[in-house]
């Protein structure tokens, strides 16, 4: 019999064995097949000499980063992205080798420690950063040339310095010692619109960056710049590497872009009846009483709520699969527990399992429809699960 300690120690895991998948009231399951084949759909779109950076930041958009970076690297994506420098030691230290580039910025000595001694590659966002990146080596004795990528802002207006600085840039963090220049690249901030103005002024300024450099003589092995948008869009904007996020965990970044390729959601967010109950006409559900039932209803409470990920702006407003069958949750959506109508189910039992995102018998729901009730986006739905639902990686 195992312990609570040991229980725990499953279901916080980065995967969960087959003792706390089937114990469990809620998990997620992550469809590796699925994940092969969205890079491998990805891997289609890019020439031979165009590298793919798959981004695993947030927890690899809440997949669970471990898994996900080593089933992209194996299906073809040869470069990771993260945010932060715990998350590229988490890749390290779980024996990912794969180049990793910190798409945030960094600038303390523990940071650049920390990136000299994992093999990390840092973005420089400005020269002050250089700098202190340099300095900070030195003082290290550090003997190694440390690879950084240089970040440029041609319309984002958040990391990076102006384009039009670029030449300067570039040409100071080639004399600094103890860094190396890995690449040269910038962000795309309307690659999802139908309307390409700003993405086609975005990149000309790119591309007047890029002409700087080259005037300087200075050569740069690697340029890159197309996002998921950019990437599915237009093939001129790839350049050396890709970086590629949504698109990886099977979603479009915009509904015009669906037409370019095939794509597998990877995540399913999944649940137990924990108690089934006939509920009177004119009762009402959960707190506020936000729903009375208009009728004699069969009710189930399911083991998941808001402190799971589940949106609580989307009480009396989503619905479930259950054998293949689409039903309405009803009442306000809590801490824990949702409720159910399942009086079209009458022999459902307790125990049975619920799809709230996910397929089942054909029938689909979608972290796209849970964002369009909210009015959001489908990155913030699949950032949103916690991690007291375990992850369940399916082969």
């Amino acid at each position: 019999m195992l312990s609570g300690e040991q229980i725990q120690s499953i279901v916080t895991s980065q995967q969960c064995d087959t003792y706390a998948w089937y114990s469990q009231r809620a998990w997620v399951e992550i469809d590796l097949a699925a994940l092969s084949h969205n890079v491998r759909q990805l891997r289609q779109l890019l020439s031979d000499k165009t590298q793919l950076m798959a981004v695993v930041k947030a927890d690899a958009y809440g997949h669970g980063a471990v898994t996900v970076a080593k089933t992209v690297i194996e299906s073809g994506a040869s470069w990771l992205g993260v945010a932060t420098v715990p998350e590229g030691i988490q890749l390290r230290e779980a024996g990912v080798t794969a180049p990793i580039l910190i798409l945030g910025a960094t600038q303390t000595r523990e940071q650049i420690h920390a990136i000299a001694h994992w093999k990390l590659q840092p973005t420089l966002c400005s020269p002050k950063q250089a700098l202190v990146f340099s300095n900070t080596l030195e003082a290290m004795n550090f003997d190694v040339a440390l690879p950084v990528h240089i970040k440029l802002d041609t319309g984002m207006s958040r990391l990076g310095t102006d384009w039009r600085q670029a030449g300067e840039f570039v040409q100071l963090v080639e004399r600094l010692p103890h860094l190396r220049i890995a690449s040269l690249y910038s962000h795309l901030a309307t690659a999802d619109s139908p309307d390409q103005t700003v993405m086609n002024l975005q990149h000309r300024h790119f591309e007047e960056a890029i002409q700087q450099v080259k005037i300087l003589g200075i050569e740069v092995p690697c340029l890159h710049f197309a996002n998921t948008a950019g990437t599915l869009t237009n093939p001129a904007l790839h350049y050396d590497m890709v970086r590629v996020g949504l698109a990886v965990y099977g979603y479009y970044p915009a509904e015009h872009l669906r037409h370019r390729i095939n794509l597998k959601p990877v995540m399913q967010v999944k649940a137990r009846v924990t108690q089934v109950k006939n509920i009177a006409a004119g009762t009402g559900i959960s707190y506020g009483h936000r729903y009375i039932a208009p009728n004699n209803i069969r009710l189930a409470v399911v083991g998941i709520g808001y402190a799971d990920g589940i949106p609580r702006h989307l009480s009396n407003k989503m619905q479930v699969l259950i054998r293949g069958k689409r039903i309405p949750q009803i009442g306000t959506i809590t801490m824990d527990q949702i409720m159910l109508d399942v009086s079209n189910i009458p022999d459902i039992q307790e125990g049975e399992v619920v799809t709230l995102l996910g397929t089942d018998q054909g029938e689909q729901i979608t972290a796209d429809d849970w964002a369009n009730e909210l009015g959001t986006i489908p990155w913030e739905i699949l950032c949103s699960f916690k991690h007291r639902l375990p992850r369940v990686a399916l082969e």
